[in-house]
């Protein structure tokens, strides 16, 4: 009886561990011109503090074979925000838990994003594309996150990556350290 219970819970683990993420897209589009595909929005920081929220998203997308990185940072206030911005010289460094570094380029020119006041609030929203660099995107399809760093025109922050991430805002569960092992192969 103990040999049953025992191999009804490994498969009970073994199916809950190797059970399948499955692709949202925000865009699927092919036609004359070419093909592009876009995953939804994933939530892969959030920070509220008193009266301000910071939550950055990111969503991987592939157009016509070229694989690239969108990152959204959306900031409300009650008071000013800074901007922040992306230019050619931004990075994303991602650090893996197996100790390896990946690498993301901007091949855009400066941006600072969108700033929306109303009456309760200020918002700025920035949003960036990074280029995977080739020679160490496999890394991302095996080894967990630990750490983000985002190189902006004018400094550079970190973000620890959870392996757990309650979001007060929309009150959903994600799990930022297996972003891209769970959201590169939609993409590929």
């Amino acid at each position: 009886m103990k040999k049953i219970i025992l191999i009804a819970l490994f498969l009970t683990l073994s199916l809950n561990t190797f059970a399948q993420t499955d692709c949202e897209f925000s865009s699927n589009v092919t036609d004359s011109i070419g093909t592009y595909k876009s995953t939804k929005e994933y939530l892969m920081h959030e920070r509220v503090f008193g009266n301000s929220q910071t939550s950055i998203f990111f969503s991987l997308i592939n157009a016509d074979g070229l694989l690239s990185l969108n990152i959204q940072m959306i900031s409300k206030s009650s008071e000013f925000i800074a901007a922040k911005c992306f230019d050619k010289s931004s990075k994303i460094y991602i650090q893996l838990t197996n100790g390896k570094i990946v690498t993301l380029i901007s091949p855009e020119t400066e941006t600072c994003g969108n700033a929306v006041i109303n009456d309760k609030e200020n918002i700025r929203i920035l949003n960036g594309y990074f280029l995977f660099v080739k020679d160490n995107f496999e890394e991302l399809k095996t080894s967990p996150i630990s750490f983000i760093r985002i190189k902006y025109a004018g400094e550079a922050i970190d973000y620890v990556c959870k392996s757990e991430l309650f979001s007060e805002v929309d009150k959903k569960t994600y799990a930022p350290d297996n972003y891209f092992m769970n959201y590169l192969k939609c993409v590929q």
